[in-house]
Order: C-alpha cells, then sequence, then structure tokens
C-alpha cells in the first residue's frame, strides 16, 4: 500500500466532500427537500428538538473517576455520547437550515465544549496513561510536554471535528475554527507522529477505526503534501495489519456491529484517500477486502435478526448510506431492504462519520431486496450458515467451530443458532456490559463469555478453556437443495484428560418445516462423571408430550429426544446485556443418564 510516490499522488482541494462551495449549497437545498431523505431528516429535527429543551451537560470530575473506582463505564459515557448527539445533530441541521441562529450557537457551544474537554478518550482506555499518572515532574527549564493518548473515540472526535470544519466553516465563528485545528494538532497529530501506539499493529477494528479517523481527519486539515504523508505514511500500515485480522473469506469474527464499525471507518478513509489521489490509490482494489464487504449479506439470519457470534448484538439495523456506497463498488453486494435502515438514534454513540454518510452516500434508486436464502460455509472462519425458505416462512440455522481466542472472544466452539419466522429458538446471547473486569481476568466468567452460556456440552462440570489451542477440527461439510450437514470434532476446545473425541453432527433438513438434527459422539478414556447437553434458549413458553417438549413463542418447536437416554432440567439465566438490562433467558440441561466411555445423545428440532 505504501508507495514512494504517495507524495505526488496527493493534489490540493479544498474540500473533499464537495467540490465547490456551491456544489455543497444546493446539495442541501434539495436533500432538504427530497421525499426520500424525509424519514430521516424527520428523526434528525426531532432530535434537535429535544437537545435545544436541554441544557449541555459536562464531563465532570466526579464521572471520570466512576471507571477507576468501580469498573462501571455507562455514567461517564453516557454524557461523552449525548455530546457528540448534540454534535452531530446540531452540525447537520445547520447545514440543512443555516438560517436557524439557535442551530449555529448550539454547534458553536458543543464545539467549544468538546475542545474543553480533558481527555477524548473514554476513561476505560486510561488505564496507565500520561491522562492519569499523577507524577509531577514540571520545570520551568525543561521543555514542557503533555501527553496525549490516541484511543477510538480520540481519533473517532478528530476525524468529526475536521469534516464538520470543512462544511461548516462559513457559519462557524473563526475562533471556533482555530480552536478545531489547535486541539486536532495538540491531542492527535502531534502524539500520532511522536508516538508509536498498540492499535498501529492490532488486527481488529481498533487498527481502522483509530487510524483512519487520524488519517480522514489529516486529509480534510493539512495542505502540506509532504506534512500529510507523513501521517499516511503511518496510517496506511496500521489498515494493513486490520485486514489481516481477516481470512480470505471476509467473515468478521467480532461480530457484525464490528464489521459496521471497522470497516466502515476503513471505507470512510478509503474513500476520501482515492479523492485526494484521484484514483491513484484505491484500497477498495483487492479481493479480500471486495469479501469483507460481502460479510454484511451472510451474517443476518432474517429480516434484522443477526448472526451474533462473539460481541455482537441480536439485532442490528444497516447503515444504508454504507450499503449503497458498497453496492456502486461490487456489482455481487446486496443492497438491503430499505425497512432495516438505522435510524437516527440508533447508534448510541452517535458517531459523525455514520450519520453524515447515511445522508451523503444515500441512493433513493438503489436497488433493495430480501436477504437471500441458501447455504454457506466459510472454509478458514469455520462458520456455517443456511438460510432456507418455504410456502411456512423463513428458517435460518448457524454454526461455528473456530478457536478460543478470536477477535471479541467467546468461548463457544460448535455452538450454534437456530431460527424460524423472525424467531430466535437456540440463541447466542451476543455481548454483555463492559465493564473493565469484562476485558481482563474475569472475562469468562460473564455468562456471554464462557461456554456454560452457550449450547455446548459441559463434560465432568468443566467448560471449554481459551485459548488457540483450545478449537475444533472440522469433519465434514455438505450442502444441498435438501439436506446439509456439518459435523465437527469439539474434543480439542476442553481441557480434559477424559475425551478422546467428542464429534458433533449437525443435519439440517430442508423440507417444508425443516428440522435441525443434533447428534453428539463421545468417545473417552475413562467413564465420565457426567455430561451435560446445554441449550441456551429465550424464556419462551415449554410443555412436554410423549415424544419430548415443545418450546412455544410465536412458532412452535418441537424437541425429540430419548427421555430414558436424557434427563432434561431447565435452568433460569439471568443476564445483562450489553446496555446494562435484565435478560431472562433458559438453559436447557439434558444430561446423558449412565455416560459411559462410548456413548452419545441425539435430539431433533422439528418446527411445527
Amino acid at each position: 500500500m505504501i508507495t514512494a510516490n504517495l507524495r505526488t499522488f496527493l493534489h490540493s482541494n479544498s474540500s473533499l466532500l464537495f467540490s465547490s462551495k456551491e456544489e455543497k449549497n444546493n446539495w442541501w437545498k434539495n436533500v432538504r427537500n427530497a421525499s426520500a431523505c424525509q424519514p430521516l431528516i424527520n428523526e434528525i429535527r426531532a432530535e434537535g428538538k429535544r437537545l435545544l429543551q436541554e441544557a449541555d451537560q459536562e464531563l465532570t470530575f466526579s464521572l471520570f473517576r466512576i471507571f477507576t473506582e468501580s469498573g462501571e463505564r455507562l455514567e461517564f459515557e453516557k454524557i461523552y455520547f449525548e455530546k457528540r448527539r448534540r454534535l452531530t445533530t446540531f452540525t447537520i441541521l445547520v447545514l440543512l437550515e443555516p438560517e436557524r441562529h439557535e442551530y449555529v450557537m448550539a454547534l458553536e457551544n458543543t464545539i467549544w465544549s468538546i475542545c474543553n474537554e480533558y481527555s477524548w478518550c473514554l476513561p476505560a482506555h486510561l488505564l496507565n496513561s500520561p491522562e492519569t499518572s499523577t507524577v509531577r515532574n514540571y520545570s520551568l527549564i525543561q521543555p514542557y510536554q503533555e501527553g496525549y493518548t490516541i484511543d477510538l473515540f480520540a481519533a473517532e472526535t478528530a476525524f468529526a471535528l475536521s469534516e464538520i470544519l470543512k462544511l461548516t466553516d462559513d457559519y462557524l465563528n473563526p475562533l471556533i475554527c482555530k480552536r478545531i485545528y489547535q486541539e486536532v494538532y495538540k491531542r492527535i497529530f502531534h502524539p500520532f507522529k511522536e508516538t508509536q501506539f498498540e492499535w498501529e499493529t492490532q488486527t481488529h477494528n481498533w487498527a481502522a477505526v483509530c487510524a483512519g479517523s487520524i488519517g480522514a481527519a489529516a486529509l480534510h486539515l493539512m495542505d502540506d503534501a509532504n506534512e500529510l504523508a507523513i501521517v499516511l505514511e503511518r496510517v496506511l500500515p496500521a489498515m494493513e495489519s486490520y485486514l489481516k485480522g481477516f481470512h480470505d473469506d471476509g467473515i468478521c469474527l467480532e461480530g457484525y456491529g464490528y464489521w459496521q464499525y471497522g470497516f466502515g471507518f476503513y471505507v470512510y478513509f478509503a474513500d476520501l484517500l482515492k479523492k485526494k489521489t484521484s484514483g491513484k490509490v484505491d484500497l477498495f482494489h483487492s479481493k479480500k477486502v471486495h469479501q469483507i464487504a460481502l460479510f454484511q449479506q451472510k451474517c443476518f439470519l432474517n429480516r434484522n435478526l443477526v448472526i451474533n457470534f462473539s460481541d455482537a448484538l441480536p439485532t442490528a439495523s444497516v447503515f444504508l448510506g454504507l450499503s449503497h456506497y458498497l453496492s456502486k463498488l461490487y456489482s455481487d453486494f446486496e443492497v438491503p431492504e430499505r425497512a432495516l435502515r438505522a435510524k437516527y438514534t440508533d447508534d448510541h454513540c452517535s458517531r459523525w462519520a455514520h450519520a453524515i454518510r447515511n445522508l451523503l452516500w444515500f441512493d433513493e434508486f438503489a436497488h433493495d431486496q430480501p436477504w437471500g436464502q441458501g447455504a454457506t460455509y466459510s472454509k478458514e472462519s469455520e462458520w456455517f450458515i443456511s438460510r432456507y425458505q418455504s410456502e411456512y416462512g423463513s428458517f435460518s440455522f448457524a454454526a461455528k467451530g473456530g478457536h478460543n481466542d478470536e477477535p471479541h472472544n467467546h468461548n463457544d466452539v460448535g455452538h450454534f443458532i437456530l431460527h424460524g419466522n423472525n424467531e430466535v429458538f437456540f440463541k447466542d446471547l451476543g455481548s454483555g456490559l463492559y465493564s473493565k473486569d469484562y476485558f481482563r481476568e474475569k472475562r469468562y466468567s460473564f455468562l456471554c463469555n464462557g461456554s456454560q452460556g452457550h449450547s455446548v456440552p459441559i463434560i465432568n462440570y468443566q467448560y471449554q478453556s481459551e485459548g488457540s489451542a483450545f478449537h475444533s477440527d472440522i469433519r465434514n461439510v455438505s450442502c444441498g437443495d435438501e439436506v446439509e450437514t456439518f459435523e465437527l470434532d469439539l474434543a480439542n476446545s476442553y481441557e480434559s484428560s477424559v475425551l478422546k473425541t467428542l464429534i458433533r453432527k449437525f443435519t439440517w433438513i430442508k423440507s417444508g418445516q425443516p428440522k435441525l438434527i443434533l447428534e453428539d459422539y463421545y468417545s473417552c478414556t475413562e467413564k465420565p462423571i457426567s455430561i451435560v447437553e446445554r441449550f441456551i434458549t429465550p424464556a419462551l413458553s415449554i410443555t412436554a408430550d410423549e415424544e419430548g417438549v415443545i418450546l412455544e413463542g410465536k412458532q412452535r418447536l418441537k424437541i425429540v429426544f430419548d427421555r430414558s437416554q436424557l434427563d432434561l432440567k431447565v435452568n433460569s439465566l439471568e443476564f445483562i446485556n450489553h446496555f446494562g438490562e435484565r435478560e431472562e433467558n433458559l438453559a436447557l440441561d439434558f444430561t446423558i443418564v449412565c455416560p459411559d466411555k462410548e456413548c452419545n445423545a441425539k435430539l431433533i428440532f422439528q418446527f411445527e
């Protein structure tokens, strides 16, 4: 990606979003009255009305210290992201209605407040940082150096302020414009030039978001090609590191939300760089990037239900701006239904880059369609996904192998999700409430992260272990019109001296109302003490019949099993989700009655 000719490719232009001030003003006048954009614009106006009635909030020291003292994040972040919502909302409203002085004043006050923040980083990202150091090493003789950390949100703030400046500088007070330059250079550009950050070589969303945001801010603010090249020559290797986190199949192991986030910022930066170099540096011209772009159309079960392995949410809306942009780059990119559009307030972080491009890149003539049916097996990531439609509705099954050291890892080798008619019967809990412990030694004590919160066996009261050494071995995969199979050995995902092999075989029969047959075959060095087949479900109604039990929500799913072989106990599981809300779920624990050195369990999940 880095080229000795990079400096010669960079050309001077005042704006990368519009070719002229006249084009910008005309575009905003037109979009103001465009019927296709009115749902989103109405949501933005409603937020503006709400925010004008509320007082500006500040990030006090009392809020800043909460994470250090208790590990809790929500209190600080609620105010932090509300300030970013004010920034995004009032900027768009100024562009839509520049004659409204109250919007301009609110935007200026918000920018001033953000420029006054002690740090643009979240306290959760400031452990052992210059900002939290209490060392007093000051001198009149030695040059004064103030250290700044760059995390996801500091970099995003720089991107947002830089782009907002380029769009609104003719409405803002010149002192506000100066402060944006001053703070971005002080907090971002100089620290980036002088410090090597850990995220530059990481292979997940941090590399793309941090580097992409810094690169985007530089593309907007730096006129000198040599200075700009200094930044870009650091940004581009970080973007390469991000891509190394993907296999060639393009599966985002972090989950769909992190695809929107990390890959979204990769796209935003790549678009600006392509424009700045007149297409000579094109980060989209890559088979791997192409496959990553197609991940979105693979990872939905139906409508807004997501295959939410790892730290992902079970439902999601889509960024139509990003989708419409990618559809123009790749002919096989499927544009999702407009009904799945992310509402303006869906992003609780209120990220500027997403929000503005949902307007700028929206194409009312894009041909949208429901998610298609068919099966996909991603050999490198070991994800099996099948969507099936019949006269009875839409049904989906997804399962995974892999290993237990994936990005935003959960110990979930052999886990699966089963869905029917927009209702999930066997689920993935997804991401829990982020806290200090969530990303440290206690991570796998959280229900959603350890295998105890997944539909995988518990052997001799032992859960799966974390680490890349704990993995699956794929035995067989077959895709067909009527029957599909996914078979894998899970033995190496447990730290067990007893277990020789654990063959889990899924058979997905697609006929009318489909059924999934699950068979587990155990081979042990000695007779195991206990084997429990655990399955995680929502808190559905459960009734027994002569063949097994029936899970009943809006749809019915019968579980057929041999009562002489398996003893069912239903346990309630309380889970604190990503937004701090309590969820009630069930663990269906089928205990093998008489486990032996060679034994098996079979369950049939039949939709009715």
